[in-house]
């Protein structure tokens, strides 16, 4: 499968919209309110480009065959890089692949110290963010909602662990 990162500029819109209101995604979104509209649609990618703007990295669209099966990637939050994946649930099954590409760039090519995870407390995916070397922080909240947070950091992520070389070689 050819998986593609793209700036959300750079979908059809209409796709973003349809993912946005899928009543799977919605339960666990919990800063989506109501209906996502074409206004909305504009003013969240508006306000995604002004991440890329002002601190030079913001969240990915995710085409897989050509086909836009989700958003997300790396955005500023308070002051952290925060890791999100936002996909179809058809495209559930792409979530490893793609965590493994957003790692590697922000390890190796963006140079993060640390990335975090928030979760909506209606996620309970724990298991899955300690296997992959994630450490509980405790609970935040954000924008009047609480989230669990998450913290992995590089020296902790295995991903990146094999490509370092050993000093005799």
């Amino acid at each position: 499968m050819d998986i593609v990162f793209k700036r959300l500029t750079e979908v059809n819109k209409l796709d973003i919209i349809a993912l946005m209101n899928h009543p799977l995604l919605k339960r666990h979104m919990p800063l989506l309110n109501d209906q996502f509209t074409e206004a909305d649609c504009d003013s969240f990618i508006a306000g995604k480009e002004k991440l890329w703007a002002e601190h030079g990295y913001g969240p990915w669209a995710f085409l897989a065959d050509g086909k836009f099966v989700g958003w997300g990637g790396l955005q500023p939050e308070n002051g952290e890089a925060d890791l999100g994946l936002v996909l179809h649930p058809d495209f559930w099954g792409l979530g490893k692949t793609l965590y493994d590409k957003i790692i590697t760039a922000a390890f190796q090519q963006m140079g993060f110290e640390s990335v975090i995870v928030l979760l909506p407390l209606s996620r309970r995916r724990e298991r899955v963010l300690k296997r992959l070397g994630f450490l509980f922080e405790g609970e935040v909240e954000l924008y009047g909602k609480r989230f669990f947070q998450y913290r992995l950091h590089a020296s902790m992520d295995e991903s990146i662990n094999f490509t370092a070389k050993s000093p005799t070689g």
